[in-house]
């Protein structure tokens, strides 16, 4: 079984290769990636939250939330969501966006929203909706 947690500093090198196998536009650089995560630690608009399986790291989400005026109020964002290819179909990612959920619910979020290419049958199963296109300028 597996349990979702806080990510705590110490799990930098178990996080890092869960990390470099979710991104596909950028390649992830390991300094890079524990400077991120020591501000994502002490951010307070961010949840990163791990799931841990017998003292190994299966997945992560790290969300965020922010005031917006077209929800009169504060709304969250999935940024990355990532489970272990051997870990995939365990319900791991279904527990992870729960979780956050739950998080959002008590910053008194209006919404959960993400941008998503390669997992739309994943969110659709878990009651989400088709709401915007998503655009981007590399920089």
């Amino acid at each position: 079984m597996y349990h979702i947690r806080p990510a705590r500093g110490s799990d930098v090198s178990q996080l890092f290769p869960i990390v470099r196998d979710f991104a596909t536009s950028f390649e992830p650089r390991y300094d890079a990636f524990a400077s991120s995560l020591r501000h994502i630690l002490d951010n307070e608009a961010a949840w990163l939250g791990v799931a841990e399986a017998t003292d190994q790291l299966v997945g992560y989400l790290l969300g965020f939330d922010h005031l917006a005026f077209y929800a009169n109020g504060r709304v969250s964002w999935v940024e990355e969501i990532a489970v272990r290819s051997d870990w995939r179909g365990r319900g791991v990612g279904r527990v992870l966006m729960q979780a956050f959920e739950g998080w959002a619910t008590l910053r008194g979020s209006r919404l959960v929203g993400l941008a998503t290419r390669r997992a739309a049958p994943f969110y659709r199963a878990l009651g989400y909706e088709e709401s915007a296109t998503y655009f981007r300028r590399l920089l």
